[in-house]
């Protein structure tokens, strides 16, 4: 069976709430100015990364599909609404009926991108659309921070498989958010079994120190690991004495023991030590999986260690320092009337501070040069030029309120492989740095 983005709601009726109050009352005001069926353009895009990172990832795509189908008000949530006088009646009754209807076209999930990118294109009326902003920006801005934390550090292990075990580090439901976008940017497994659950991501785990703390010996644990868990099984080493317990776990299991797990210390020596004690012992077969709280920076020094896997926790749902991609929702292009065939009108905010946009509904390309590499992000308006038609970025995620783009977890995680492959080498030195590709962009007016 394939799990991955069943459509669950997140443990609520409906995703409805999960938005800021303003939403609902600039809704209440255009209603009651008549433009509230204005047809409008939203783009969701960050005018900056992180600092020091050289790429973005899109993560979270697939969950904002899930969102918007649930993106319900029903009798409980207007019952809410209605006690707290949060809108009148007019928009309660509007809000009774809400399906949003129009299109959703985006970056597809796994994608990579850079300051500008209009990473997501939300078109309908501006009443359906503007209850979007906040779920989506919560969704998006959350999952490719992970994701691109998770980019960095699956880039830094190389071929080496990396372990989500970062649940107890966040809130519960934004751990299985964090699991799946982990997966995205190319980590292999999760300890959390609602992310196994839910997305299908395969779950690993064996035990704690206090599985070990529990027994009379080290090797009473050891035994009853194995006597559980099989000969395969991880055991960790690092509870007591890291050569003691390494003799004993091989005498308890033997050689075929699977991998042992090293939690603290200087891991760069104590790897080495392990992995001498282990040939030596003739457990030359077993792993060598190192954690604690490691980051990207910590990976890359181990990359010459005998070290077969890592597992990482806090960093990772953290965003290794930059839980957030900043991205924002803007009004980008509307209509000057009501009529569906009104054309559509370029708007933009204008401001000092940094925080001007680009008006106009966009299209984004990725120019390659000659060798099939990425030269730049160019984002336009109005006719796609020949030369890059068939190097658009956007999809279409939604079609008159429709669901088109569904799928397997797996594709968004091999698309990011795919999409990272093909930028300049220097997109994954963890030296800080600009954009590893410049955003260049060519307006015209737009052909709405």
């Amino acid at each position: 069976m394939n799990t991955a983005d069943l459509g669950l709601p997140v443990d609520v009726p409906s995703t409805a709430l999960f938005t800021d109050q303003y939403e609902l009352t600039m809704l209440q005001g255009a209603l009651k100015a008549g433009t509230a069926e204005r047809r409008s353009v939203f783009e969701v895009f960050t005018r900056r990364l992180p600092n020091g990172r050289r790429y973005g990832v899109v993560a979270g795509t697939g969950r904002v599909l899930d969102a918007v189908e649930n993106f319900r008000f029903d009798a409980g949530v207007l019952g809410f609404l209605r006690e707290r006088e949060i809108v009148d009646e007019q928009t309660l009754d509007w809000l009774a009926g809400y399906r949003f209807s129009g299109d959703i076209w985006g970056y597809p999930e796994g994608e990579v991108y850079f300051p500008g990118s209009p990473i997501m294109r939300v078109e309908g009326t501006f009443a359906e659309c503007v209850l979007l902003e906040t779920v989506i920006l919560s969704i998006l801005n959350h999952d490719s921070a992970i994701a691109a934390a998770a980019s960095r550090m699956s880039a830094a292990a190389g071929e080496r498989p990396l372990i989500e075990m970062g649940a107890r580090r966040t809130h519960e439901l934004a751990a299985v958010a964090a699991s799946r976008a982990a997966y995205v940017g190319g980590f292999s497994t999760t300890s959390d079994l609602a992310a196994g659950f839910r997305y299908g991501i395969p779950t690993v785990g064996t035990s704690a120190h206090a599985f070990t703390l529990l027994h009379d010996s080290e090797r009473d644990a050891f035994q009853a690991q194995v006597n559980t868990l099989g000969r395969g099984t991880t055991l960790l080493v690092d509870t007591y004495d890291v050569a003691e317990a390494v003799r004993t776990a091989v005498e308890v299991a033997g050689t075929e023991l699977g991998a042992v797990r090293i939690d603290s210390g200087d891991l760069l020596l104590v790897a080495h030590r392990v992995r001498q004690q282990l040939d030596e012992l003739g457990a030359t077969d077993t792993k060598i999986i190192v954690t604690s709280d490691l980051d990207e920076y910590a990976i890359a020094s181990l990359a010459a260690a005998p070290v077969d896997a890592y597992g990482v926790g806090t960093q990772l749902v953290t965003g290794s320092g930059h839980p957030t991609s900043s991205m924002v929702y803007k009004l980008v292009a509307r209509a000057e009337s009501a009529d569906p065939k009104a054309p559509l009108v370029p708007v933009a905010k204008k401001s000092s501070g940094g925080k001007t946009s680009v008006g106009g509904r966009k299209w984004a390309a990725r120019r390659l040069d000659s060798y099939g590499v990425a030269e730049a992000e160019v984002i336009g308006t109005g006719r796609v030029p020949a030369a890059l038609a068939d190097r658009q970025l956007l999809v279409e995620l939604v079609k008159g309120g429709e669901v088109v783009a569904r799928e397997p977890l797996d594709a968004a995680r091999d698309r990011h492989a795919a999409a990272r492959g093909g930028l300049p080498m220097s997109a994954t030195q963890l030296s800080r740095g600009e954009p590893v590709i410049p955003t260049e962009y060519v307006q015209e007016p737009s052909g709405s």
